[in-house]
């Protein structure tokens, strides 16, 4: 028996989410089916961590038992042809049988987009947020997100429905970046603005209702301060609304010496 891991990225606009759920398909769903084509045997996918609905992967980590002599570098060209376009397994390597890529990762990034343009992108609309008014005040938004580095009780930023028994959590790193070469000259356009997050683990729907408050504070309606307040009430309702899946996205995941970079 061998231990394969792989890392995949994918549009996560026709899914359920990573995970597979009675509810509909899932990205797991479609590896799993490609893998058993591919093997005649059904694994049991263990990945670094679940997204929900309309969320995508730039580098979502998995790993699975099997029996194959596939040789670990054929992997991706095997299975994305089996795949949907939307779908792509982007490495794989044989790690030791004990490896487990949802405990043995040590810090996850990800990104939340915002298109801060009056018109959206034709081509990216899928995996942004479109935000074409106010003009948002993103130095006020970079404030108010260093207010949350360090570890706190992230219950005001987590789902009420999150089962999770213990909301303290790290944050490691908060940053936001602007890419303006989409800004139109002389009108108010202000580009496509990323959110970072980088931390040791993250509770349901931690990063996007934290994007829907910081939002909040970018058009003047709460102060930078006030994310420090509403963190510290460990209360759901003093933050503000969740913001859309279709603009978050798993980034990166680190595995420190486990993995090769």
């Amino acid at each position: 028996m061998r231990n394969l891991c792989m890392t995949l990225a994918y549009d996560g606009t026709n899914y359920h989410g990573f995970q597979t759920q009675p509810a509909g398909k899932t990205v797991q769903d479609e590896l799993e089916a490609s893998i058993l084509a591919l093997t005649g045997d059904k694994p049991k996918i263990i990945a670094s961590g679940r997204t929900d609905s309309g969320v995508h992967a730039y580098a979502q980590v998995f790993n699975f038992h099997t029996s194959s002599l596939i040789p670990a570098d054929r992997w991706p060209l095997a299975l994305n042809a089996r795949l949907p376009q939307d779908i792509v397994v982007t490495r794989s390597w044989e790690v030791p049988l004990e490896f487990n890529s949802r405990h043995a990762a040590k810090r996850k990034t990800y990104r939340y987009t915002i298109n801060a343009n009056r018109y959206p992108d034709v081509f990216q609309r899928h995996m942004q947020f479109h935000h074409p008014a106010p003009q948002l005040n993103i130095e006020a938004m970079r404030e108010g997100l260093q207010q949350l580095v360090g570890t706190y009780d992230f219950t005001s930023f987590a789902s009420r429905y999150s089962q999770k028994t213990n909301h303290v959590r790290t944050l490691l790193e908060a940053r936001i970046e602007v890419d303006t070469t989409t800004c139109r000259p002389g009108t108010a356009d202000q580009g496509f603005i990323h959110i970072f997050l980088t931390g040791t683990g993250f509770l349901q729907h931690m990063v996007r209702i934290i994007t829907g408050t910081l939002l909040q504070v970018g058009e003047g309606k709460r102060a930078p301060e006030d994310m420090k307040t509403i963190l510290l009430a460990c209360d759901r309702a003093a933050a503000g609304p969740t913001a859309v899946g279709k603009g978050l996205a798993l980034w990166n995941v680190d595995y420190g010496e486990l993995l090769p970079e």
